[in-house]
């Protein structure tokens, strides 16, 4: 199963997996997923694999993904082998976009854990990252993105401590184990 982990930028997705990730260290069925994202190493967020433009389109065209897309301004690739995991029975936990969602899950049996947070907890939240101006902020606010009808979403609201939503992340992972 591939267990995407969706939300709007702010929600809290990449703490409440850092937690989780840390919790089930030592579950074998569970894989977690280190993206490809054309964003330098230095400029911080989530731990990733960088990688330029023309070297994420030369890994899109050998295959080296199972799913890519673009968005912000950014690519992002979860690598082959983390769709072939899935596939083979493995939990595989990745951060997604909303977009490639109905994608996913015409391809891999899909759990989605759609990780909210009220606006203000949320806009306080991207205003303490100081990677973009009040402006930047207000439109990332603003944004809708619904998600695709037809799936098996769980939701995990995180208005609490870090700890209280890496509590529900964990439980939903569990009950998909």
């Amino acid at each position: 199963m591939l267990i995407a982990v969706v939300g709007a930028s702010g929600a809290g997705k990449d703490t409440l997996l850092d937690k989780a990730r840390v919790a089930l260290a030592d579950e074998p069925r569970v894989v977690w997923v280190r993206r490809v994202i054309t964003r330098p190493i230095e400029a911080g967020g989530e731990a990733h694999f960088p990688a330029t433009e023309e070297e994420f389109t030369a890994l899109a065209a050998a295959g080296a993904f199972c799913l890519h897309w673009p968005a912000h301004g950014l690519r992002y690739g979860i690598p082959a082998e983390a769709g072939a995991a899935a596939l083979a029975g493995d939990c595989v936990i990745a951060n997604l976009s909303r977009a490639i969602l109905s994608e996913a899950a015409a391809r891999f049996p899909l759990r989605v854990l759609h990780v909210t947070v009220p606006d203000a907890i949320r806009a306080a939240r991207l205003a303490a990252r100081g990677r973009e101006d009040a402006a930047s902020v207000m439109a990332r606010l603003s944004r809708v993105a619904p998600l695709p009808p037809g799936l098996d979403v769980v939701e995990i609201v995180n208005d609490g401590t870090p700890e209280e939503g890496a509590a529900r992340m964990l439980a939903a992972i569990r009950r998909s184990l």
